[in-house]
């Protein structure tokens, strides 16, 4: 409801404009009226001399005069116009209720802004998704710290909200994804990708900030320093075995980098013990936590020298029944009967792989055994119908270890790792075809190592 006061006036009212308007317009027209109405009028009076010579000039003018009506009316009308089309400006300007949302008459409603270059919308997106993953595997991290302190059962609410900020990470990630393979609406799906990612942040900021309350680390550090420092002792005697243990290309270094953080926890254990004596308990929170994250990221290296140990031992023993199971599952395709276009390519493809593969494991000289068995899954899986068992569990062993690798990278060198291998690892963990979840986890590992390259590694 609009007032009737406007600055202290009172508001005349539509209906009283409306009628000074139009006796305005009447008058005028009255007034035009009576200036011509003298040329219209007609000469009844007798012809006298010289009538004939003036004829001419006389129809002239009567025709002439015939024009100044019609003209003035036009000039009413167009005058009329105008000032209907200034009032319904004047009022579009002055309405209090907005109008319909995708108005765009003038005054009416403000022009949607105008929508952020794609570039930065493309940057912004990237950015939101490498920031809300770090977001996740730091939480996820403080969680298993603060475990030990009141018990799992207490951390279900936080590990909820990391379920569900992962959630929404992936699907970001799936739109980021379906962007860079070509969707029409650009523009829309970057933005959708920052909102996912929003979504995920304040989940995020929500949980990390209640965890941090309960493990009140500002107020009494002790217990988790105590906590900390009997997995810093235990994750010593890891490493001294993980230096050991054989390895391959994918973990070159680990070792070294774990004793690296182990040294880093140590200093930051050292001045959390010097901050809780000088009675500093947010110097001591703050040390702690550094200590936390450099424990942890040890643990990660420990454990991915170790895991890989694990599979390679795996994957040795599955070979031989992999062997038997392929060739089961490409008999079919040997029956003698003539095959001919793509499917006699891809068995020629497979038998080629698996001869390589029988020479290479039996000639004597070293060899990655989870590399093997991946040649062998994905020589037989365009032509596997399922006739085997052992195929599918081969298959799970290799792809779980492209993704464990390329999810440890990740984690270890965040600070540095880009948005594409996250995407690309994002994709593979959700696909359901092993060989491809494989292929994505090893090109998301090999765009990791590439950041890193460019960017410098992790201090």
């Amino acid at each position: 409801m609009t007032s009737s006061f406007v600055r202290g006036r009172p508001r005349r009212s539509r209906s009283h404009i409306s009628a000074r308007v139009a006796h305005a317009l009447l008058g005028v027209v009255a007034g035009v009226a009576w200036l011509v109405l003298p040329w219209m009028t007609i000469n009844d009076d007798a012809p006298v001399a010289g009538a004939r010579a003036s004829a001419a000039p006389a129809e002239a003018e009567s025709s002439g005069s015939d024009l100044v009506l019609p003209v003035a009316v036009l000039a009413v009308v167009v005058a009329l116009a105008a000032y209907g089309s200034v009032r319904r400006v004047r009022r579009t300007r002055r309405r209090t209720t907005p109008a319909a949302a995708g108005t765009t008459h003038v005054g009416a409603y403000p022009s949607p802004a105008a929508p952020p270059p794609l570039a930065g919308l493309d940057d912004r997106s990237r950015a939101a998704l490498v920031a809300a993953d770090n977001r996740l595997r730091t939480l996820r991290e403080e969680i298993t710290f603060a475990a030990a302190g009141p018990g799992p059962e207490a951390m279900t609410p936080f590990t909820g909200a990391a379920g569900a900020a992962e959630a929404e990470l992936a699907a970001a990630c799936a739109i980021r994804r379906r962007y860079e393979e070509g969707v029409p609406e650009e523009a829309a799906a970057l933005a959708g990708v920052v909102g996912r990612c929003e979504e995920a942040e304040r989940r995020l900021t929500g949980a990390a900030e209640s965890l941090r309350a309960l493990r009140a680390l500002d107020r009494d550090p002790a217990a988790a320093l105590a906590s900390a420092e009997t997995r810093f002792r235990e994750l010593t005697a890891r490493t001294t075995g993980a230096e050991t243990a054989p390895t391959d290309d994918s973990v070159t270094g680990y070792a070294e980098l774990a004793k690296d953080s182990l040294v880093t926890a140590t200093v930051h254990l050292n001045q959390t013990h010097q901050a809780t004596a000088s009675d500093r308990p947010e110097h001591a929170a703050h040390h702690l936590r550094a200590a936390e994250t450099a424990i942890a990221r040890a643990d990660v290296l420990v454990r991915a020298v170790t895991r890989l140990r694990e599979v390679r031992a795996e994957a040795a023993r599955l070979i031989p029944p992999a062997l038997t199971g392929a060739e089961a599952e490409l008999a079919p395709f040997r029956d003698g009967t003539a095959h001919e276009g793509e499917t006699h390519a891809r068995l020629l493809h497979a038998d080629a792989a698996l001869a390589a593969v029988r020479q290479e494991t039996t000639s004597g000289q070293p060899y990655d055994p989870i590399g093997v068995l991946r040649r062998i899954v994905h020589a037989s899986a365009p032509l596997a119908t399922g006739r085997s068992g052992v195929l599918p569990v081969a298959a799970l062993l290799v792809a779980r270890e492209s993704v464990a690798a390329a999810d440890d990278y990740v984690t270890v060198h965040r600070e540095t790792v880009g948005a594409a291998p996250r995407v690309l690892l994002s994709e593979a963990r959700l696909t359901g075809d092993l060989p491809r979840a494989d292929a994505l986890a090893r090109e998301a590992r090999d765009l990791a190592e590439r950041d890193v390259r460019l960017r410098g590694h992790t201090d």
